[in-house]
């Protein structure tokens, strides 16, 4: 197998098509973006001379069917993706779209019936599924280092998004949770299994800061057939800059990964940094927590090396657009529990993972009488044990000295 260059189509060129931009240039290196497009005529200009891109264009339409690209790299605003997805569909491109897939699972579906019946290959651009250090730790997951996952959390928080649509849940579909709560859903969906369905959903979301007709804060759980629970945390008032956090819970062990925040990389400066530090953060005076590589830090590279190395091996891709319409089934539950307060069913149409789930749940025994629920060591240096009595179900204790 040979790598092939590929030459691109980048549609928008705000905050993502920036990190993109940055990533599909800097990443392989032979793949390019070759012809850009964006509403403002002014800004696509400044984008282009900025990364040199030869191509520039305000024509949407024009820019997917240019003959001298074979992907398309669609970072517009949420609502603008099915237009794209389905012109890049009928001129046969390679289609990448960043998060989240599309408003509500409604239009997702239709996204991916529109990708698949042309046959074109087709990416969800989730970059914080991919990480070094998330790859990592879902590595040690499948590897059995935690046993059986049984929760997972994933927060992300911060002042806000950069631009004026995503304030307007007509064109961005909801507020902070169909903003970042596909991030936290889909790592969560990554640590607990994707082929494990997910069940119900509770979630409160409320509008708490921002004058605005969506939801800035929410918490949301999220059940699985198995058993398993993942736990979501976003909002749009958090000050400090940007929190992205996760955690597992197995029978085994746990972990837990600190993006941004807590990078190995700390400064206070009273005088201040005299430019960027890092996206989302307030200050540029105080502590600091700059990234030493931002790009790396959010996932991008990995995430195109893996799209790219997808299409030379006639492979599926991590993340498809299959994992963005049941993000987007989760979110729409979501929203549906926020505002019964109740727990609400997932509503998947199209599921294609394991149909029975049976929820196992293994005792480690002790001997052949007792199952061992818990063991400790006392600051005297004796063993506590907590036991259950297999016939009768007694909870007993022993204590067991330092010579036993």
């Amino acid at each position: 197998m040979k790598n092939t260059p590929y030459t691109i189509t980048l549609l928008g060129t705000g905050l993502i098509g920036t990190f993109y931009t940055m990533s599909l240039h800097g990443q392989r290196r032979m793949d390019r973006v070759h012809t850009v497009y964006s509403r403002s005529e002014e800004r696509v200009k400044q984008f282009a001379g900025q990364w040199g891109i030869p191509r520039w264009t305000t024509d949407m339409a024009k820019a997917i069917q240019s003959d001298e690209t074979q992907v398309v790299v669609i970072g517009l605003p949420n609502h603008l993706h099915l237009e794209a997805i389905r012109l890049a569909a009928e001129a046969g491109k390679a289609i990448l779209c960043t998060k989240p897939l599309g408003r509500n699972a409604e239009e997702a579906l239709e996204m991916l019936e529109i990708v698949e019946k042309a046959g074109v290959f087709h990416g969800y651009l989730e970059d914080l599924a991919y990480p070094a250090k998330t790859l990592k730790a879902l590595a040690s997951v499948k590897n059995g280092a935690l046993g059986k996952v049984l929760w997972t959390r994933s927060r992300e928080a911060h002042p806000g998004p950069h631009s004026d649509w995503f304030w307007n849940p007509e064109y961005s579909g909801g507020g902070a949770i169909i903003d970042m709560g596909c991030h936290c859903i889909e790592i969560g969906r990554n640590y607990i299994g994707k082929d494990i369905r997910p069940v119900e959903v509770m979630c409160w979301a409320d509008t708490l800061v921002k004058p605005i007709e969506a939801e800035d804060n929410a918490i949301g759980l999220v059940k699985y057939a198995n058993g398993a629970i993942s736990q979501f945390e976003v909002s749009w008032s958090y000050r400090g800059g940007m929190d992205l956090r996760d955690e597992v819970a197995g029978t085994e062990g746990t972990l837990r990964v600190d993006h941004f925040l807590r990078t190995g990389l700390e400064m206070f400066t009273s005088v201040g940094e005299r430019g960027y530090v890092a996206e989302k953060a307030e200050s540029e005076t105080g502590w600091l927590f700059p990234v030493g590589d931002e790009a790396h830090a959010l996932g991008y590279p990995p995430m195109f090396e893996d799209m790219f190395l997808a299409m030379d091996e006639g492979r599926q891709p991590m993340e498809t657009f299959y994992d963005g319409y049941v993000v987007n089934a989760i979110m729409d539950a979501c929203y549906q529990s926020a505002q019964s307060k109740k727990w609400e069913p997932v509503d998947l149409k199209v599921w294609r993972g394991q149909e029975e789930t049976a929820r196992q749940t293994q005792f480690q025994e002790y001997d052949q009488d007792h199952y061992l629920i818990k063991e400790e060591l006392l600051q005297d240096g004796r063993k506590k044990l907590i036991l259950k009595e297999k016939s009768g179900g007694k909870i007993v204790q022993r204590v067991q000295d330092s010579s036993h």
